[in-house]
Protein backbone atom coordinates (compact mmCIF):
# COMPACT_ATOMS: atom_id res chain seq x y z
CA UNK A 1 0.00 0.00 0.00
CA UNK A 2 1.85 3.36 -1.35
CA UNK A 3 2.52 5.68 1.39
CA UNK A 4 1.85 8.76 -0.59
CA UNK A 5 -1.57 7.87 -1.49
CA UNK A 6 -1.77 7.21 2.13
CA UNK A 7 0.44 9.71 4.18
CA UNK A 8 1.32 12.06 2.41
CA UNK A 9 0.03 15.42 1.68
CA UNK A 10 2.17 16.12 -1.21
CA UNK A 11 3.75 14.03 -3.92
CA UNK A 12 7.33 13.73 -3.68
CA UNK A 13 9.09 14.85 -7.06
CA UNK A 14 11.04 12.75 -9.55
CA UNK A 15 10.94 9.35 -10.35
CA UNK A 16 10.30 6.63 -7.64
CA UNK A 17 13.37 4.29 -8.04
CA UNK A 18 14.37 1.97 -10.04
CA UNK A 19 12.91 -0.55 -12.05
CA UNK A 20 12.89 -4.40 -11.14
CA UNK A 21 13.47 -7.44 -13.10
CA UNK A 22 11.75 -10.76 -12.04
CA UNK A 23 12.75 -14.06 -11.73
CA UNK A 24 11.08 -17.25 -10.85
CA UNK A 25 11.94 -19.75 -7.67
CA UNK A 26 10.97 -23.09 -8.02
CA UNK A 27 10.25 -24.62 -4.77
CA UNK A 28 9.00 -27.82 -3.46
CA UNK A 29 5.51 -28.48 -1.69
CA UNK A 30 6.73 -28.19 1.92
CA UNK A 31 8.70 -25.07 1.40
CA UNK A 32 5.24 -23.06 -0.11
CA UNK A 33 4.71 -21.71 -3.35
CA UNK A 34 6.77 -20.90 -6.65
CA UNK A 35 8.02 -17.95 -5.83
CA UNK A 36 8.19 -14.48 -7.88
CA UNK A 37 11.41 -12.11 -7.12
CA UNK A 38 11.97 -8.81 -7.88
CA UNK A 39 15.13 -6.66 -7.82
CA UNK A 40 15.19 -4.48 -4.64
CA UNK A 41 14.34 -0.94 -5.51
CA UNK A 42 17.47 0.97 -5.59
CA UNK A 43 17.98 4.75 -3.93
CA UNK A 44 16.77 7.50 -6.25
CA UNK A 45 19.59 9.72 -7.46
CA UNK A 46 17.04 12.39 -7.69
CA UNK A 47 15.41 12.18 -4.06
CA UNK A 48 19.65 12.52 -2.83
CA UNK A 49 19.94 15.28 -5.12
CA UNK A 50 17.00 17.09 -3.42
CA UNK A 51 18.31 15.94 0.24
CA UNK A 52 21.58 17.71 -0.59
CA UNK A 53 20.04 20.84 -1.85
CA UNK A 54 17.15 21.15 1.21
CA UNK A 55 20.30 20.61 3.39
CA UNK A 56 21.92 23.50 1.90
CA UNK A 57 18.67 26.18 2.13
CA UNK A 58 18.36 24.76 5.98
CA UNK A 59 22.54 25.73 6.46
CA UNK A 60 22.42 29.19 4.38
CA UNK A 61 19.21 30.46 3.62
CA UNK A 62 17.67 33.04 6.36
CA UNK A 63 14.60 31.33 7.08
CA UNK A 64 11.68 32.10 9.19
CA UNK A 65 10.32 29.72 11.67
CA UNK A 66 7.47 28.39 8.93
CA UNK A 67 10.22 27.90 6.08
CA UNK A 68 12.48 25.96 8.24
CA UNK A 69 9.50 24.11 9.20
CA UNK A 70 8.64 23.02 5.87
CA UNK A 71 12.07 22.74 4.61
CA UNK A 72 12.42 20.37 7.48
CA UNK A 73 8.95 18.60 6.80
CA UNK A 74 10.10 18.01 2.82
CA UNK A 75 13.55 16.71 3.68
CA UNK A 76 12.51 14.45 6.26
CA UNK A 77 9.60 12.71 3.49
CA UNK A 78 12.51 11.96 1.29
CA UNK A 79 14.45 10.31 3.70
CA UNK A 80 11.76 8.69 4.84
CA UNK A 81 11.59 7.29 1.47
CA UNK A 82 15.10 6.23 1.20
CA UNK A 83 14.45 4.63 4.33
CA UNK A 84 16.44 6.36 6.80
CA UNK A 85 14.26 6.91 9.29
CA UNK A 86 16.02 8.04 11.85
CA UNK A 87 17.27 11.39 10.01
CA UNK A 88 13.60 11.36 9.14
CA UNK A 89 12.55 11.36 12.45
CA UNK A 90 14.50 13.86 13.65
CA UNK A 91 13.64 16.25 10.70
CA UNK A 92 10.07 15.77 11.64
CA UNK A 93 10.79 16.29 15.08
CA UNK A 94 12.99 19.35 14.36
CA UNK A 95 9.82 21.01 12.32
CA UNK A 96 7.48 20.24 14.93
CA UNK A 97 9.17 22.51 17.63
CA UNK A 98 8.86 25.15 14.93
CA UNK A 99 5.35 24.43 14.03
CA UNK A 100 3.38 22.17 17.19
CA UNK A 101 -0.13 22.47 15.46
CA UNK A 102 0.76 20.77 12.01
CA UNK A 103 -1.13 17.69 11.35
CA UNK A 104 1.21 16.17 9.00
CA UNK A 105 3.93 16.06 11.52
CA UNK A 106 1.84 14.36 14.33
CA UNK A 107 0.81 11.58 11.65
CA UNK A 108 4.23 10.93 11.04
CA UNK A 109 5.53 10.78 14.26
CA UNK A 110 2.24 8.18 15.04
CA UNK A 111 3.66 5.98 12.02
CA UNK A 112 7.42 6.02 13.78
CA UNK A 113 6.19 5.57 17.65
CA UNK A 114 3.47 2.37 16.14
CA UNK A 115 7.32 1.01 13.94
CA UNK A 116 9.02 1.50 17.62
CA UNK A 117 6.17 0.03 19.27
CA UNK A 118 5.73 3.02 21.56
CA UNK A 119 1.45 2.63 21.46
CA UNK A 120 0.46 5.25 24.13
CA UNK A 121 2.60 8.00 22.51
CA UNK A 122 1.13 6.53 18.84
CA UNK A 123 -2.50 6.92 20.02
CA UNK A 124 -1.81 10.62 21.43
CA UNK A 125 -0.14 11.50 17.90
CA UNK A 126 -3.18 10.34 15.82
CA UNK A 127 -5.65 12.04 18.36
CA UNK A 128 -4.14 14.91 17.30
CA UNK A 129 -4.04 14.65 13.95
CA UNK A 130 -8.11 14.45 14.08
CA UNK A 131 -8.29 17.23 16.79
CA UNK A 132 -6.39 18.91 14.22
CA UNK A 133 -7.59 17.78 11.24
CA UNK A 134 -11.16 16.05 11.69
CA UNK A 135 -11.18 15.16 8.02
CA UNK A 136 -7.38 13.84 8.19
CA UNK A 137 -9.12 10.04 7.27
CA UNK A 138 -5.93 8.31 7.30
CA UNK A 139 -5.63 9.17 10.94
CA UNK A 140 -7.98 6.82 11.21
CA UNK A 141 -5.83 3.79 9.21
CA UNK A 142 -2.92 4.91 11.06
CA UNK A 143 -4.38 4.97 14.41
CA UNK A 144 -5.89 1.57 13.80
CA UNK A 145 -2.99 0.06 12.60
CA UNK A 146 -1.30 1.27 16.51
CA UNK A 147 -4.20 -0.47 18.30
CA UNK A 148 -4.21 -3.68 16.15
CA UNK A 149 -0.48 -4.20 17.05
CA UNK A 150 -0.89 -2.63 20.42
CA UNK A 151 -3.26 -5.31 21.10
CA UNK A 152 -6.37 -3.73 21.35
CA UNK A 153 -8.25 -5.02 18.19
CA UNK A 154 -11.74 -3.82 19.03
CA UNK A 155 -10.23 -0.24 19.17
CA UNK A 156 -8.72 -1.07 15.67
CA UNK A 157 -11.73 -2.46 14.27
CA UNK A 158 -13.89 0.52 15.15
CA UNK A 159 -11.45 3.15 13.59
CA UNK A 160 -10.40 0.11 10.00
CA UNK A 161 -14.42 0.34 10.16
CA UNK A 162 -14.26 4.31 9.74
CA UNK A 163 -11.66 3.97 7.13
CA UNK A 164 -13.17 1.11 5.49
CA UNK A 165 -16.76 3.44 4.96
CA UNK A 166 -14.55 6.62 3.37
CA UNK A 167 -14.50 4.42 0.32
CA UNK A 168 -15.27 0.72 -0.06
CA UNK A 169 -14.39 0.28 -3.18
CA UNK A 170 -10.20 0.07 -1.69
CA UNK A 171 -9.17 -3.42 -1.32
CA UNK A 172 -6.57 -2.59 1.51
CA UNK A 173 -9.38 -0.70 3.74
CA UNK A 174 -11.29 -4.58 3.58
CA UNK A 175 -8.25 -6.44 4.06
CA UNK A 176 -7.68 -4.46 7.54
CA UNK A 177 -10.79 -4.74 9.00
CA UNK A 178 -11.06 -8.39 8.24
CA UNK A 179 -7.43 -8.71 10.13
CA UNK A 180 -8.77 -6.72 12.94
CA UNK A 181 -12.46 -8.82 12.67
CA UNK A 182 -10.64 -11.85 12.47
CA UNK A 183 -8.91 -11.60 16.01
CA UNK A 184 -12.55 -10.24 17.37
CA UNK A 185 -14.76 -12.59 15.92
CA UNK A 186 -13.19 -15.00 13.72
CA UNK A 187 -16.54 -17.23 13.11
CA UNK A 188 -17.67 -14.39 10.96
CA UNK A 189 -14.94 -12.19 9.44
CA UNK A 190 -14.81 -14.21 6.51
CA UNK A 191 -18.64 -14.27 5.78
CA UNK A 192 -18.24 -9.76 6.53
CA UNK A 193 -15.08 -9.98 3.74
CA UNK A 194 -17.03 -11.62 1.40
CA UNK A 195 -20.16 -9.70 1.96
CA UNK A 196 -17.48 -6.65 0.90
CA UNK A 197 -16.59 -7.47 -2.15
CA UNK A 198 -19.26 -6.59 -4.91
CA UNK A 199 -18.26 -3.05 -3.85
CA UNK A 200 -14.34 -3.65 -4.60
CA UNK A 201 -12.55 -1.91 -7.44
CA UNK A 202 -12.05 -4.79 -9.75
CA UNK A 203 -8.90 -2.59 -11.29
CA UNK A 204 -6.88 -2.39 -8.19
CA UNK A 205 -4.70 -5.56 -8.23
CA UNK A 206 -4.79 -5.41 -4.35
CA UNK A 207 -8.43 -7.00 -5.12
CA UNK A 208 -6.57 -10.15 -5.72
CA UNK A 209 -5.26 -10.42 -2.12
CA UNK A 210 -9.18 -9.85 -1.44
CA UNK A 211 -9.71 -12.97 -2.96
CA UNK A 212 -7.11 -15.11 -1.56
CA UNK A 213 -7.88 -14.78 2.02
CA UNK A 214 -11.55 -15.46 1.03
CA UNK A 215 -9.81 -19.16 -0.80
CA UNK A 216 -11.00 -18.21 -4.32
CA UNK A 217 -7.25 -18.06 -5.78
CA UNK A 218 -3.93 -19.66 -4.13
CA UNK A 219 -1.24 -18.17 -4.28
CA UNK A 220 0.68 -18.96 -6.92
CA UNK A 221 -2.42 -16.89 -8.81
CA UNK A 222 -1.69 -13.96 -6.47
CA UNK A 223 1.60 -13.98 -6.70
CA UNK A 224 1.42 -14.39 -11.31
CA UNK A 225 -1.58 -11.53 -10.99
CA UNK A 226 1.31 -9.00 -9.68
CA UNK A 227 2.82 -9.75 -13.02
CA UNK A 228 -0.20 -8.15 -15.10
CA UNK A 229 -0.80 -4.48 -15.87
CA UNK A 230 2.48 -3.21 -14.82
CA UNK A 231 2.85 0.36 -16.37
CA UNK A 232 5.84 1.63 -14.22
CA UNK A 233 9.03 1.22 -13.64
CA UNK A 234 9.16 -0.17 -9.96
CA UNK A 235 6.01 -1.20 -9.45
CA UNK A 236 6.67 -4.99 -9.65
CA UNK A 237 8.26 -4.61 -6.24
CA UNK A 238 5.47 -2.25 -4.86
CA UNK A 239 3.05 -5.38 -5.39
CA UNK A 240 5.33 -8.18 -4.05
CA UNK A 241 6.09 -6.08 -1.34
CA UNK A 242 2.29 -6.08 -0.84
CA UNK A 243 1.72 -9.61 -1.37
CA UNK A 244 4.28 -11.22 0.65
CA UNK A 245 3.57 -9.13 3.93
CA UNK A 246 -0.23 -10.17 3.53
CA UNK A 247 0.90 -13.94 2.42
CA UNK A 248 2.97 -13.61 5.75
CA UNK A 249 -0.32 -12.16 7.54
CA UNK A 250 -2.02 -15.41 6.34
CA UNK A 251 0.25 -17.82 6.87
CA UNK A 252 0.53 -16.20 10.59
CA UNK A 253 -3.48 -16.58 11.03
CA UNK A 254 -3.18 -20.64 9.73
CA UNK A 255 -0.38 -21.14 12.66
CA UNK A 256 2.57 -21.37 10.18
CA UNK A 257 5.37 -19.03 11.77
CA UNK A 258 7.98 -20.24 10.02
CA UNK A 259 6.49 -19.71 7.04
CA UNK A 260 5.50 -15.83 8.20
CA UNK A 261 9.06 -14.82 9.07
CA UNK A 262 10.48 -16.46 5.18
CA UNK A 263 7.59 -14.01 3.42
CA UNK A 264 7.92 -10.77 5.90
CA UNK A 265 11.68 -11.23 4.65
CA UNK A 266 10.69 -11.55 1.09
CA UNK A 267 8.47 -8.17 1.47
CA UNK A 268 11.25 -6.24 3.72
CA UNK A 269 14.02 -7.37 0.27
CA UNK A 270 11.66 -5.26 -1.49
CA UNK A 271 13.11 -2.03 -0.17
CA UNK A 272 9.88 -0.39 -0.72
CA UNK A 273 10.14 1.75 2.66
CA UNK A 274 7.47 4.06 2.25
CA UNK A 275 4.65 1.35 1.98
CA UNK A 276 2.30 0.57 4.87
CA UNK A 277 3.41 -3.57 4.34
CA UNK A 278 7.35 -2.91 4.51
CA UNK A 279 6.78 -0.51 7.27
CA UNK A 280 5.16 -3.16 9.53
CA UNK A 281 6.64 -6.18 8.27
CA UNK A 282 9.65 -6.32 10.64
CA UNK A 283 7.27 -5.61 13.77
CA UNK A 284 5.33 -8.69 12.25
CA UNK A 285 8.20 -10.56 12.73
CA UNK A 286 9.20 -9.54 16.51
CA UNK A 287 5.77 -10.33 17.23
CA UNK A 288 6.11 -14.13 15.53
CA UNK A 289 9.64 -14.24 17.70
CA UNK A 290 7.87 -12.76 21.09
CA UNK A 291 5.11 -15.43 20.48
CA UNK A 292 7.40 -18.53 20.07
CA UNK A 293 9.47 -17.41 23.28
CA UNK A 294 6.30 -17.07 25.44
CA UNK A 295 5.51 -20.51 24.14
CA UNK A 296 8.42 -22.24 24.95
CA UNK A 297 8.27 -20.39 28.24
CA UNK A 298 5.01 -21.95 28.57
CA UNK A 299 6.31 -25.61 27.76
CA UNK A 300 9.43 -25.03 30.26
CA UNK A 301 6.48 -24.66 33.03
CA UNK A 302 4.56 -27.64 32.42
CA UNK A 303 5.32 -31.07 34.39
Amino acid sequence: MNIKTLWLPLMLSGALLSGCASTKVESTEDRGPQLLLATPRQADPQLEIQVAKLTELLASAKLNEQQQAQLLYDRGIRFDALGLRTLARLDFNRAMQLQPNDANLFNFMGIYSTQATEFDRAYESFDSVLELDPKYDFAYLNRGIASYYGGRTDLAQMDFNTFYQQDRTDPYRVIWLYLAEVAQQPDTAIGNMRGRVAELDKNNWASGIVAYYLGDIDSVQLLQSARQGLSKKGELAERLCEAYFYLGKAARLQGQPSKAINLYKLALATNVYEFVEHRYALLEMRQVAEEAIEQAHQAQQQP
